[in-house]
């Protein structure tokens, strides 16, 4: 089959706005809406989004609304990865008081951070209903991750005590979620319940599939652990609520390893790295294809973190990349026939009534 433009609607293309946090938000939804993305993916630190505010402050959605409307833009999706962290995370230390909020943090025991977090995810779901945005994005946490490539090896019972507690912290959380018609895409990464494939099923079935809890597809976090992103979209098919464009890429020569050694983006001895879009390992056009082949409508967000180029230039850069992936036909049509199904199903949103 020749790769041509498909005969669905183009899915919109957004700008996630945490990178850009040091930015008061008015200058980055100008810039997106002058280099031509659709929307936002709008972040919940810096002065994007203060979700427990936008949950009760009818003014202040307005006004956030009227930014965006001023620079052609919607909101499709917003993001509180920063304080999701801090719902399973054991231990809870000084990192997370570098990345949470005050009010979150207050006096640093570990559960209270815990319990408070997973109050301002509740509040999150119930900005986004206010925001007319379907979808929030974020991390878990994991009270297991500690016991990665670790030594001595952890039982199987202290991981399933892992798995039970995050369903016991996340169920309350995404009753709210479900309450208000919005559904919560976990963004599949190291340091959360769900970082590969194997642990993306059971996290899945932990949560015995609750139709409004699903995944945030990042391949880029797939590459460096040599998993194939393409093989993962076709079998989470139906669980795909959010895409990433962010690229990775492999700098392994022998003394770079795959875990980092504990230095920092960028650095040229970091066995992988985040690059620009189109300049590293993800196999983007295979990407695309089954996106287009599964019946993917959602965003595909562009997330910007590459040290080496400098943003303004990288993400109108990586918009063009998109632009034209987008067009990238579907697999066969007998291929494409078999995820009808589930296809419009996820189209379909959860709604107040039918929760």
């Amino acid at each position: 089959m020749s790769d041509a433009v498909p005969s669905t609607p183009p899915r919109p293309v957004t700008l996630f706005t945490g990178q850009w946090a040091d930015l008061p938000f008015e200058e980055v939804a100008r810039l997106a809406g002058a280099w031509g993305f659709d929307g936002l993916e709008i972040a919940c630190w810096g002065d994007h989004l203060d979700p427990v505010r936008a949950a009760r402050d009818d003014a202040y959605v307005d006004a956030k609304l009227r930014v965006l409307e001023k620079n052609n833009l919607t909101v499709h999706a917003i993001a509180n990865h920063l304080t999701g962290q801090a719902v399973c995370d054991d231990p809870i230390d000084e990192r997370h008081q570098a990345i949470l909020a005050p009010a979150v943090w207050g006096d640093g025991d570990a559960e209270g951070v815990r319990q408070r977090a997973a109050a301002v995810l509740q509040d999150t779901a119930r900005a986004a209903a206010r925001l007319g945005a379907p979808v929030v994005t974020g991390f878990s946490g994991s009270s297991i991750w500690k016991y990665v490539a670790m030594f001595p090896p952890a039982s199987e019972q202290m991981i399933t005590r892992g798995y039970e507690d995050f369903a016991a912290r996340w169920n309350p959380i995404m009753d709210v979620f479900d309450a208000e018609g919005v559904r919560f895409a976990l963004e599949v990464h190291p340091s959360e319940i769900a970082y590969d494939y194997w642990t993306a099923r059971r996290t899945l079935d932990v949560m015995a599939d609750r139709p409004g809890f699903g995944l945030n597809f990042d391949p880029s976090h797939f590459i460096w652990q040599d998993l194939d992103p393409v093989m993962f979209l076709q079998d989470f098919a139906p669980h795909i609520f959010h895409v990433h464009v962010k690229e990775s890429v492999r700098q392994l020569n022998g003394r770079n390893g795959r875990l980092g050694s504990h230095l920092a983006w960028g650095d040229p001895r970091r066995g992988w790295d985040f690059v620009t879009a189109g300049h590293g390992d993800v196999p983007w056009k295979p990407i695309f294809r089954m996106l287009n082949t599964i019946g993917y409508r959602g965003p595909t967000s562009i997330e910007w973190e590459d040290a080496g180029m400098d943003r303004l230039v990288g993400a109108p850069q990586a918009l063009a990349l998109v632009r034209e992936l987008a067009t990238i036909a579907p697999s066969a049509a007998s291929f494409d026939a078999a995820f009808s199904a589930p296809a419009q199903g996820r189209e379909q949103p959860i709604t107040k009534e039918a929760s």
